[in-house]
């Protein structure tokens, strides 16, 4: 296979070469130009708007990972990858009307310091290590992994040295602390990924030879959302059961994606942040996974579908674009690196060292344990990213899902019971974080490296195998708190929760009617 490397111009090293330069301008502004007094204020001066919540949000959740694999599953299965983009506005709703309302009434800034509050301190020294077992591995680890994937493809270099590379460049700016200049040009990134994924499409579409040829070129079913229950790869009731799990984890407590929600001007504007994203996610059909689909019609042969976007985009785009291809998958890359050393070491530096290790930590001192945090972190990711590499029997994109699917049932379970079940109990909340994610994690190592699913057909699906664990932790805490000796239980805070204004519900109920009609409109032909 020809690497992109073969087709650079002059005119794409300029490009890049320019890219990084503005890059590395704007980190160095950022890390020692005038410190301004409000800077702490960024996330917590609760200043932003609907639009930089939703393409934050956006920006965070679309990481190179979601380039790769949404083609790589188009490839080789069609649209039926569009399930986890578009089923999640069912999850986006529950953040928009349950938990944001509370959050953003709590005046919390991270979540374990929302549980924390419920439940007390042991909770939230907990959900702490829980959150940064969770950042290190599904962000960082899984994020490096994805890029030194696409790195290896671009370079043509062994998996080790792109990995080592691109945590490098992450980590020098999240270490110098020149991650609010990221944070500033995510939106810019946003708008130039769309139109460099739009541009590819356009061009597949009209070297495929229109709209119809599109329809009519890929076998019919790669046009359906819900495949049988019998299909291998997607059964529909894995996707019903397994799927919400992940996604209330993900959506609905993950700190990386509920920061921007924090951060809004009111409530308001976090509702119709929340909405605004659930209508980005509309446009991963075309940006994302249809490229794929083009690809299959273009190059039927590829030896790895995981190779998909890439083939478009050596073959499509003329010199020049190539560049910019590069520049857009370096900037989301760095962005969501970066992003998550950023928060993890908040959260270590904050919630655990100095709430139990040295409550009477300087500034100077918290500043050191924070870059001690962001270099241990690079080293763990490396580790992770090339153990990563050595998963077998999964595409992808369904290394990405069964991860997340480990790691999500504890955090759905506490925050679902916190939210919606008054009599659940510190006891239970606890014995689900501790025991409860070690028996999940534990399922989650054997089936990713001991008895893969490739060698040993006794598994079920992934999001099967994830809903089956939820449900058994759900089971458990219900059980704990009925049957606790000495319940200590969340007193509510007297006071009514804001109710949703007009606006926010209407936009809500046209992006629910769009989404049920596009469901019913990718399974009605065959």
């Amino acid at each position: 296979m020809n690497t992109i490397l073969d087709k650079l111009q002059p005119i794409d090293f300029v490009i890049v070469g320019a890219y990084l330069l503005i890059l590395l301008v704007i980190g160095y502004k950022a890390s020692f130009g005038k410190r301004k007094e409000d800077e702490t204020l960024f996330l917590a001066g609760n200043s932003l708007g609907w639009a930089s919540i939703g393409f934050n949000m956006w920006g965070t959740n679309v990481g190179p990972s979601m380039l790769l694999a949404f083609a790589s599953i188009g490839y080789s299965t069609g649209i039926v990858a569009g399930n986890f983009e578009w089923y999640a506005f069912v999850f986006l709703f529950l953040l928009c009307m349950v938990f944001a309302p509370r959050y953003l009434a709590a005046k919390v800034t991270t979540m374990p310091e929302f549980m924390g509050n419920r439940y007390g301190d042991s909770t939230r020294t907990m959900l702490a290590w829980y959150a940064l077992i969770k950042i290190l591995i599904s962000w960082l680890s899984l994020g490096l992994f994805a890029g030194g994937f696409l790195v290896r493809q671009i370079l043509n270099i062994p998996m080790w040295q792109s990995v080592i590379v691109l945590v490098s460049f992450a980590g020098l700016f999240a270490f110098a602390g020149g991650l609010k200049a990221i944070a500033k040009v995510n939106v810019f990134q946003m708008i130039l990924l769309i139109i460099v994924s739009l541009l590819l499409t356009i061009i597949g579409i009209h070297k495929v030879g229109g709209i119809s040829a599109l329809f009519h070129k890929a076998p019919p079913e790669y046009w359906n959302l819900i495949h049988p229950a019998s299909d291998k790869g997607y059964p529909w009731p894995a996707i019903l059961l397994g799927y919400p799990v992940a996604a209330v984890a993900f959506f609905c407590t993950d700190q990386a994606m509920v920061q921007s929600v924090l951060g809004a001007r009111n409530l308001e504007q976090g509702q119709l942040g929340v909405n605004f994203i659930g209508w980005l996610k509309i446009l991963s059909l075309p940006l994302f996974i249809v490229p794929g689909i083009l690809c299959f019609e273009l190059f039927p042969n590829l030896s790895n579908p995981n190779e998909a976007y890439m083939t478009m985009v050596t073959n499509l785009f003329p010199p020049g674009l190539n560049g910019l291809v590069i520049v857009v998958l370096i900037a989301v890359l760095v962005g969501t690196i970066g992003s998550s050393l950023n928060s993890l070491s908040t959260v270590f530096t904050m919630d655990i060292y100095r709430k139990k290790i040295n409550p009477a930590a300087t500034n100077k001192q918290l500043i050191r344990v924070g870059r001690m945090t962001v270099a241990g972190g690079c080293l763990f990711a490396i580790v992770m990213a090339l153990a990563i590499d050595n998963i077998r029997g999964l595409n992808l994109f369904d290394v990405f899902q069964s991860v997340l699917g480990f790691i999500a049932p504890p955090l759905s379970v506490v925050f679902l019971l916190s939210v919606f079940w008054k009599r659940t109990t510190r006891l239970a909340v606890n014995v689900i974080l501790s025991a409860g994610s070690a028996f999940s994690l534990g399922i989650g190592v054997i089936y990713l490296w001991v008895l893969t699913p490739d060698k040993y057909d006794f598994w079920p699906h992934y999001l099967l195998l994830s809903f089956y664990i939820f449900a058994v932790l759900l089971v458990v805490a219900v059980l704990l708190s009925l049957f606790d000796p000495k319940p200590t239980r969340f007193v509510q805070q007297s006071g009514t929760l804001p109710k949703p204004t007009r606006r926010v519900w209407i936009l809500w109920i046209s992006l629910i009617i769009i989404m049920l009609s596009l469901y019913l409109f990718f399974n009605g032909h065959h």
